[in-house]
């Protein structure tokens, strides 16, 4: 990413927002780099560097604010393909992809070759995918030992480090200190009964409207859905081992982020957990970008976000589960999977006890035991494909993969069609232009009968046009 150095100083100088995650400044004479918002005293111009990663920063040396914490930056949506193939490699990248596979895997799971991976990353954000990803364990060590009471052998491992004496050698060359004194300078937190997290957006966010289209569809032993928060069962897999256990989240009031509490069970995959709380509740978006080429449309709810999801297999079989049903419909027939071939996860009232089953899981059933819950016998068929393509390799539902590539995998297989294929795009694969143009109610809304005519319709919209299709189902209410 080519930085404007004149733009970047205009921003800092203005401690602008909505540059926040956008760049980072290191400043020469102290050595400390920082996010354009810190309200430490504005340096010479002369002294300043800009950078458009954290890592690109670390890479040259400096180390990380402690007042405005890098960390705790928001993200930002990509549009282009080069873009969306560095994002979507830095969200595998944070969620620990890295930490079991090494680059070999994270090139596989974007479907490039390592050298086009490395190459399109480095114009994007000045490093490569590895130094992202050292980076990343760094920051993410930084604040578990900041903002939790985990032991430092525990961070070292949450964070993706290999032993722990490989991570107090980095983090001493890195940071100029030890662990250890972070922590103690840092002072103790309240202990509480799971780990709690900050992840930062950008305002506004319409965070009564994402409960609202939430506990519409919130399903029973799976999720609960009350009136400040959201809560569900969450399983991780690392390596072999299956982490289990919930997951909350509810607004701030006096900053512009989430709390995210973490049971202690997920204590070792919590990039992957946060990760997952970032799609869910889409907090890469920038409403006023979005705003601005919405127009009218967006005015009435400003801040909508598109609800994401903890994991794109669940919601393709939720999406397969609604076609041509109502919404509490589809909500009691995924009740019933869950309840029947969904595991146990430990839980204390009102957590939800149950897990979403996985692809293993339902590719393990034969079509007719799916259709017992209630399901007609055909969706029950697509479900059961569905399962063996992921379970097999052969389909990946996550942000960052080729979207055409899998639109067209996904219509391959029996019982989807277009609509749940952009649905799908949509939520599970984040692809902010996606567009429901053979929906009912966005036909309605924009006033035409056919697809081809909304298609058209929705020309003025790109590259956002998800979030078209939210603001036009929000406006039939």
């Amino acid at each position: 990413m080519n930085l404007d150095a004149d733009a970047c100083w205009k921003a800092l100088s203005a401690r602008d927002a909505r540059f926040d995650g956008r760049f980072y400044v290191g400043v020469a004479t102290t050595g400390i780099y920082c996010r354009p918002v810190c309200n430490v005293r504005m340096p010479r111009r002369e002294n300043c560097r800009f950078f458009a990663s954290a890592a690109a920063a670390e890479a040259r040396g400096f180390r990380p604010c402690l007042r405005c914490r890098p960390e705790l930056a928001p993200g930002h949506a990509a549009i282009d393909a080069g873009s969306r193939l560095a994002q979507g490699a830095v969200d595998l990248i944070e969620s620990g992809v890295m930490d079991d596979g090494g680059m070999e895997r994270l090139a596989a799971r974007v479907g490039v070759s390592d050298r086009h991976l490395r190459r399109v990353f480095d114009a994007e954000f000045g490093v490569s995918p590895v130094e992202y990803a050292q980076t990343h364990r760094l920051l993410l060590a930084k604040r578990l030992l900041t903002d939790t009471h985990l032991p430092v052998t525990d961070i070292a491992h949450a964070s993706g480090f290999a032993s722990v004496r490989r991570f107090n050698a980095l983090f001493r060359d890195r940071y100029r200190m030890a662990p250890s004194r972070l922590r103690r300078d840092a002072g103790a937190a309240e202990p509480a009964d799971g780990l709690a997290f900050d992840l930062a957006y950008r305002p506004p966010y319409d965070f009564d409207a994402m409960l609202a289209f939430l506990r519409m569809r919130a399903v029973d032993g799976l999720e609960a859905v009350g009136e400040n928060g959201y809560v569900r069962s969450v399983a991780v897999r690392r390596g072999g081992t299956v982490h289990a256990g919930h997951v909350e989240v509810r607004q701030l009031v006096r900053k512009h982020a989430l709390r995210v509490i973490v049971s202690p069970s997920l204590a070792h995959v919590v990039p992957a957990v946060l990760g997952r709380v970032r799609h869910a509740f889409d907090l890469a978006a920038d409403p006023r970008e979005i705003g601005a080429t919405l127009g009218a449309l967006a005015q009435a709810h400003q801040g909508m976000r598109v609800p994401g999801t903890f994991d794109g297999f669940e919601l393709a079989v939720r999406a397969i589960v609604g076609q041509q049903v109502s919404v509490k419909a589809a909500r009691t027939l995924v009740g019933r999977l869950v309840a029947t071939h969904g595991a146990h996860v430990a839980a204390t009232a009102p957590q939800p006890g149950r897990l979403f089953p996985d692809a293993s899981a339902i590719a393990a059933l034969a079509p007719q035991d799916l259709a017992r819950g209630g399901l007609v016998a055909t969706r029950a068929r697509a479900i059961h494909a569905l399962a063996e393509a992921v379970a097999g390799g052969t389909l990946a539902l996550e942000p960052g993969v080729d979207v055409e590539a899998t639109l067209d995998a996904l219509r391959a297989l029996p019982g989807i069609g277009d609509w749940t294929a952009h649905y799908i795009a949509m939520r599970a694969l984040r692809w902010p232009d996606a567009f429901l143009a053979g929906d009912l109610v966005v036909r309605r809304a924009l006033g035409v009968t056919t697809a081809a005519r909304a298609e058209a319709k929705s020309a003025a919209w790109r590259p956002w046009r998800a979030y078209a299709v939210m603001h036009l189902w929000k406006g039939s209410t």
